[in-house]
């Protein structure tokens, strides 16, 4: 599943792209979730990092798609941006804001499906690992990108995802060796995907829409892997 977000005001053109991208579907045999807005001011207020790309129009309506783009870095530094634009002038312009690359309006479909192509292969290819968990005498797998962090609790593990909560068995110190590097602690039963971390104060971190408690012994080392996090995301 390729989460993509689409920011065009013109109906027709918003169409034209939702429709390249079924006949794309169909080729590569991807699933797309699109969700369209017609204001980034809207696409961007409330704005969680759960896409993958980010299909962005440059005249839109309230703040240019430039500009919208820039608050959008301020945001979220990894997904993946793509603008789709009669205005090439802006193509070098779109290097500030680590544009993936530019479409030019009209849109053809080759034009299109190539350019496509190529970012879902990178979005595959960066994309965090995946693991397995046991849920109800079933297997299930979730992307460590869907992860927003582990809590332990009455000798259980609770998986906290964009798609809702799980409960499984095992120990906080088994899954942490099966997670990528952006997992942090901030105490002993919260194990943090630091790219859902959106603020802290005190002893106290925001994760999504959670409230977590950061132990005095991990604080320091839960903030110092938070800046090491953030800082290579702005490199």
């Amino acid at each position: 599943m390729i989460n993509i977000a689409i920011i065009e005001d013109e109906a027709a053109a918003t169409e034209k792209l939702i429709g390249y991208l079924g006949e794309l579907s169909e080729k590569c045999g991807e699933e797309f979730h699109t969700v369209t807005f017609e204001n980034p001011l809207l696409f961007l207020a409330g704005y969680k990092p759960n896409y993958d790309l980010v299909l962005m129009d440059i005249e839109l309506p309230g703040i240019d798609g430039m500009k919208a783009s820039r608050k959008l870095r301020e945001l979220d530094k990894d997904v993946a941006l793509i603008f789709v634009t009669n205005m090439s002038q802006y193509a070098v312009e779109g290097y500030q804001v680590d544009a993936w690359d530019y479409i030019v309006k009209p849109v053809l479909y080759y034009d299109f499906a190539l350019k496509l192509e190529r970012a879902i292969e990178r979005i595959k290819s960066r994309r965090d690992c995946r693991i397995q968990i046991s849920v109800d005498d079933a297997t299930k797998v979730i992307s460590t990108r869907d992860l927003l962090f582990v809590e332990v609790a009455n000798h259980s593990l609770i998986y906290h995802t964009t798609q809702g909560d799980f409960r499984s068995t095992g120990t906080l110190k088994s899954i942490e060796k099966k997670l990528p590097a952006e997992f942090a602690k901030c105490n002993n039963c919260y194990l943090v995907n630091l790219r859902y971390v959106t603020g802290f104060k005190g002893y106290t971190v925001t994760v999504g829409e959670h409230e977590l408690q950061i132990s005095h012994p991990k604080r320091k080392e839960f903030i110092r892997a938070l800046n090491n996090y953030l800082g290579e995301m702005s490199s």
